[in-house]
């Protein structure tokens, strides 16, 4: 007989809980599948279409979804033609309380939009869980304000169970909407009353390593090469990324710390 820890790896929960947070997380992502397998080829079809044309990809986040942020940017297999816009104040690393008053606070998305200046053929990827604060909607509408598509990376039922602190949300002002799923107040466990185990992380990143596929297939039929980084922990890695510094540093000045 197999011990539990060999037994498929499908943990079930207390007697009467409810399913396990894996097979909750699984049941996520399935309804993510569901939900948002359209609009993640769209989604693939737009950045790519940004991309060829020259464009860069501006994304943005507040809080917990900077950790997308970082995912998309500078991140081995990820797109190179990437930019971060963001304010320091918004992350939570160097003052949590004040990083979610900053997120909170009318004109700080339309200023580090203002700053970047995005413009056609750019795009732009802005992720919120919740979409409700000003920053992420701010950006997201000062965005397309300037004739520049957006990708809203969000939860439906997030958003609904939400402190509206904006008229609109994040959704409205998008033109491609990826639906993470992920309920209210984002944690998953125990089942019955959850309270632990965020999963808003897992699942956005799993939406944009779904785009970053469904853009891979494209190009191949398209018969183009994305500009890609690769691990600077394989062999060629840095030769490959020096080409592509030298291509994007001027425009995506995070890239060197160069203003």
């Amino acid at each position: 007989m197999p011990d539990a820890a060999s037994s498929v790896g499908r943990p079930s929960g207390p007697r009467g809980a409810g399913p396990a947070f894996p097979d909750r997380v699984r049941a996520l992502l399935d309804d993510l599948d569901a939900a948002s397998g359209a609009a993640i080829d769209a989604a693939a079809a737009l950045v790519l279409d940004s991309v060829e044309a020259g464009g860069i990809v501006h994304v943005a986040g507040a809080g917990h979804s900077l950790a997308m942020v970082c995912e998309t940017f500078y991140r081995a297999g990820g797109l190179a033609a990437v930019r971060p816009i963001w304010d320091p104040r918004v992350v939570p690393l160097d003052g949590a309380v004040r990083s979610t008053r900053a997120e909170r606070e009318a004109g700080a998305g339309r200023a580090v939009v203002e700053a970047a200046a995005p413009a056609p053929p750019d795009a732009a990827v802005v992720f919120s869980t919740s979409g409700r604060n000003p920053y992420p909607v701010e950006v997201a509408a000062e965005c397309r304000s300037r004739g520049v598509p957006v990708v809203a990376v969000t939860s439906a039922r997030a958003a609904g169970g939400a402190a509206a602190r904006t008229a609109t949300a994040l959704a409205d002002h998008a033109d491609i909407v990826l639906d993470t799923c992920v309920p209210p107040g984002d944690v998953l466990h125990p089942a019955a009353a959850p309270r632990t185990a965020a999963a808003s992380t897992i699942l956005a990143a799993y939406a944009w390593s779904r785009v970053l596929a469904a853009l891979d297939d494209l190009a191949a039929e398209r018969g183009a090469e994305p500009p890609r980084w690769t691990s600077a922990n394989v062999p060629g890695g840095d030769e490959v990324n020096a080409a592509l510094l030298a291509r994007y540093r001027h425009r995506v000045p995070e890239l060197t710390g160069d203003e």
